[in-house]
């Protein structure tokens, strides 16, 4: 492949907030059609709808986008040729193109105020028509256009739709034709002289030299809009592959209003942004494997593979037009093989990313050195996501006094068959005071020696340690639990525990 069709790609996100799965699926497989040819990932921020930016935005998608590991060869900090890359910082650019095109004849001022709108659009449901704008006739020249705007009219500018179909064709859809009667002209520039989104995207494309457009089919129906522009002005259509949309495994489509929605009702809101995923302890490699496979395919039942391979295998090819369902249980099983696979220097990398996002975490976890982070991570393999090490491990950060003790847990392990539990650990207590090497090993040998002593299992002698120092059922292995908390808290909130059983 020569210079001259080198592969350009691009991902344009709104500074709305933080990024959407979906469109981080969207990232993905721009990125993958570049890295596999050889060309060009572009970054660019579509800033000028000024109405929903949202502060901070940019450095969150930026944030988002290197922790999947998708980095861009042109765009915001990377610079480029084709810069700038805020559509905010390219007006006069627009500027030029709409003159030349308003110029040519192709689109013109339109004048009509809001409640002529209106009225339009009801005459329309009157007469049992589609709503579509009616173009003037006769068209305001130029210059009626310009002075309107100049004395604070609220003019737009539209493009004038030629009157004949446009087919888009479509790398996985093939040929989409929509009707001459379906389109109608429509606006280019807002009256706040902003360029509306099709129209700056069809610019910054063609001058950006993007030769293929990798995005949702929810755009399928503004590419004749932008094939109209493109020939308005003179530009090449680029390749065109609308990707399959995601949908929640019931069959909605997955939105950020579904967090507004759980919150309402009290539930745990779902993860919805990539910031989501990495707040909730996934591994930006289980991310990227998992959402690989939706809407694509590499054939021969594959299923778990790396950015390296997967950049191999990808084509537009083995992309299907059939709606993706986004099914979390294979996520959580994707993330859980992959904790498990990784090597121990990149999985500790990625726990002290998870815990440096998460301050409402224990302070004494986050600041943890990286030796005991490795621990950790060692005593609690098997783990889904690093959210289940503080579910598994956390009281070891926890201070002395602010054990929570699960009622049922005391219920179970300490006070049934008539505080057997309890009289467990006051059996302990000495033995684990006089213990010289209070090693995992040690430990583990002393427990088994008090259980062949009182001729009980193994459950019947842990368990109450591992419930009074841990205020529940659940930590690693008592040998491994009580070597990382150490000699003096172990026996101090035995001590606790036992005051409490008073």
């Amino acid at each position: 492949m020569n210079d001259s069709n080198r592969v350009r790609v691009r991902f344009a996100p709104s500074p709305t907030g933080y990024l959407h799965i979906g469109g981080a699926r969207t990232v993905l497989f721009n990125w993958l059609l570049a890295r596999k040819h050889g060309g060009t990932f572009i970054l660019r921020i579509e800033d000028t709808d000024r109405t929903r930016h949202v502060e901070d935005s940019v450095r969150k998608i930026l944030d988002d986008l290197r922790w999947l590991g998708m980095n861009w060869d042109e765009g915001p900090e990377a610079g480029g040729e084709s810069g700038p890359y805020y559509q905010s910082h390219r007006l006069d650019i627009y500027k030029t193109h709409l003159e030349r095109i308003l110029e040519s004849g192709a689109a013109y001022y339109s004048m009509e105020t809001r409640e002529q709108l209106e009225a339009m659009r009801k005459a329309a449901k009157r007469e049992k028509r589609n709503v579509t704008y009616v173009r003037p006739s006769p068209l305001p020249t130029v210059e009626e256009g310009r002075k309107a705007r100049d004395v604070g009219h609220p003019v737009v500018v539209r493009l004038k739709m030629p009157n004949e179909d446009i087919t888009v064709r479509d790398d996985i859809l093939g040929e989409v034709t929509l009707a001459a009667d379906q389109l109608e002209d429509f606006v280019i520039q807002k009256s706040d002289g902003f360029p509306t989104y099709h129209f700056a995207c069809v610019v910054d494309d063609a001058l950006m030299k993007v030769t293929h457009v990798l995005r949702g089919q929810e755009h399928l129906m503004n590419t004749p809009k932008h094939i109209a522009i493109q020939r308005a002005l003179g530009f090449s259509t680029p390749r065109y592959a609308h990707l399959p949309v995601i949908f929640n495994m019931d069959g909605s489509k997955m939105s950020k209003r579904d967090k507004e929605k759980a919150i309402k009702k009290g539930l745990q809101p779902p993860e919805i942004d990539v910031h989501d995923f990495r707040a909730a302890g996934y591994l930006p490699e289980a991310v990227l494997n998992f959402l690989s496979l939706l809407g694509w395919s590499p054939g021969d039942d594959l299923e778990q593979f790396d950015l390296d391979r997967l950049t191999s295998m990808f084509t537009i090819e083995r992309v299907g037009k059939t709606n993706a369902r986004f099914d979390r249980e294979k996520l959580l099983a994707f993330n859980t093989d992959w904790s498990a696979r990784l090597p121990d220097a990149r999985l500790l990398e990625a726990f002290k990313d998870y815990l440096s996002i998460n301050p409402e975490l224990p302070q004494s976890l986050r600041q943890a050195d990286d030796a005991l982070l490795s621990q950790v991570l060692d005593a609690c393999r098997g783990f889904r996501t690093f959210a289940d090490i503080l579910t598994k491990a956390g009281f070891l950060f926890v201070d002395n006094e602010a054990i929570q003790y699960d009622p049922k847990a005391v219920k179970k392990v300490l006070a049934k068959n008539d505080n057997a539990g309890y009289d467990m650990l006051r059996a302990l207590q000495p033995k684990l005071e006089s213990i010289a090497d209070w090693s995992a090993v040690s430990l583990e040998e002393l427990v088994h020696t008090i259980c062949e002593e009182k001729e009980c299992k193994m459950g019947q002698v842990a368990q109450p340690i591992r419930v009074a120092v841990s205020g529940s059922t659940i930590s690693p292995s008592i040998g491994v639990t009580l070597t990382l908390l150490g000699r003096d808290c172990t026996l101090a909130r035995i001590k606790r525990c036992l005051s409490e059983s008073m």
